[in-house]
């Protein structure tokens, strides 16, 4: 878990994104591409986020980020308001260049580098002007589109009802000090929030409540730790040197704090009018291709729970989600790229077949029974994927 999110919502419904520091940039307002004035490149370094350009006119923006910095960065295009996430790249390593592919109407944004990954970071203003040579979408592509989109949705939708039904449960259970059919239910119910994951994030107040892994957390600064891990790590206490389990009163403030936080991402999932989520259709893929990160730098190494070493429940459940996103976009993707279709079918099938090596009764061996070996074949393949699930938003919204 990290505070971030590819999906765009309601700036209504959308959480407080931390207020950002000023940015510098290369004050032009063409692309730097071969004259596409919708390629902008971004620099992020250590203490600047330099852009080729702070105006493009409406369509299928692409920004090519790269980190000239010492440590690992995110970009965010977000919309006026400085809140509402419109699109995010995250995970960008010294040296490497990775890339956001957005439609983008007209309107005002900010752009914003996060050195580190934490902290305030660093935004600037962007523009979108109008353009009358947008690409018309045909009758038949966006039959598909609002296909996808209504689908999206009503998964979506789904998993946050098992989400919370899974919760209230898991919360009785831990609060009646009933541990090991808590611990029983823990996966199981972690499944439906790694699942939508991606969307869950984009409230960036319930994301940390109710994800925060104790290594995301600043106690220095006065950051309060709660959440699904806080509670792991009571329920697994064995696993955590010199620590001292909860009282029956702290498990219960913590147990109503997930329920609550649990309940209010429910609501506003299910929003209506103007506080209604929208799944624009690179939203979808870029959710997709945001959930196999997760997978990429959370549960292949084992970090995101460091108790109860259930990573694997929460590696298919990440790919899950990624999967449902994919195919939901996959009618529309084989009109435009049939070859890049057959191509992820095969990844997914590959790798859906390692993790299946792994299972054991209704779920998954313990993470630490994987070997070395083992672990590095399900990096190969996350990685084989990756590539491909990279071009997905292009494609589609091409």
């Amino acid at each position: 878990m990290r505070i971030r999110t590819t999906l765009l919502a309601s700036a209504a419904t959308l959480a407080v994104v931390p207020a950002l520091a000023a940015c510098t940039e290369n004050a032009s307002s063409d692309g730097d591409k071969g004259g596409d004035a919708r390629a902008v490149t971004v620099t992020s370094s250590d203490d600047a986020c330099e852009l080729s350009a702070v105006e493009a006119p409406a369509g299928t923006l692409t920004f090519d980020v790269t980190n000239t910095g010492s440590d690992v960065t995110e970009f965010y295009l977000l919309g006026s308001d400085g809140l509402r996430i419109v699109g995010e790249v995250e995970n960008i390593g010294p040296n490497l260049t990775k890339k956001l592919t957005v439609n983008a109407p007209e309107g005002d944004y900010f752009t914003a580098c996060k050195p580190g990954m934490v902290g305030e970071g660093i935004r600037a203003e962007f523009a979108v002007s109008h353009s009358d040579d947008e690409a018309a979408v045909s009758a038949s592509d966006q039959e598909l589109i609002d296909q996808a989109q209504a689908n999206y949705r009503s998964y979506v939708q789904d998993q946050s009802d098992q989400l919370l039904l899974r919760t209230k449960e898991f919360v009785r259970l831990y609060k009646d000090g009933k541990d090991d059919e808590a611990r029983a239910l823990y996966p199981k119910a972690r499944e439906h929030w790694e699942r939508i994951e991606t969307v869950a994030e984009s409230f960036g107040d319930l994301d940390p409540k109710t994800d925060a892994r104790e290594a995301d957390v600043d106690f220095a600064a006065g950051e309060k730790w709660t959440g699904w891990h806080r509670i792991e790590k009571d329920l697994w206490p064995q696993d955590a040197t010199g620590y001292r389990v909860l009282t029956p009163q702290q498990r219960a403030t913590y147990a109503d704090d997930l329920l609550a936080n649990t309940t209010e991402l429910d609501q506003r999932i299910h929003g209506t009018g103007k506080d209604a989520l929208t799944y624009p259709i690179d939203a979808i893929a870029n959710g997709s291709i945001g959930l196999l990160e997760e997978v990429a730098t959370g549960k292949i190494t084992g970090e995101e729970e460091a108790w109860s070493h259930t990573d694997l429940w929460d590696f298919q459940a990440n790919v899950d989600g990624a999967r449902v996103a994919y195919e939901g976009v996959k009618p529309l993707l084989a009109t435009k790229d049939a070859a890049l279709a057959d191509e992820l079918d095969a990844k997914f099938g590959a790798l859906q077949e390692l993790l299946d090596r792994h299972r054991s009764g209704d779920g998954f061996v313990s993470y630490t029974e994987l070997s070395k070996d083992e672990v590095k074949a399900l990096s190969d393949a996350v990685n084989a994927l990756s590539e491909p699930l990279s071009r997905l938003t292009p494609a589609v919204t091409s």
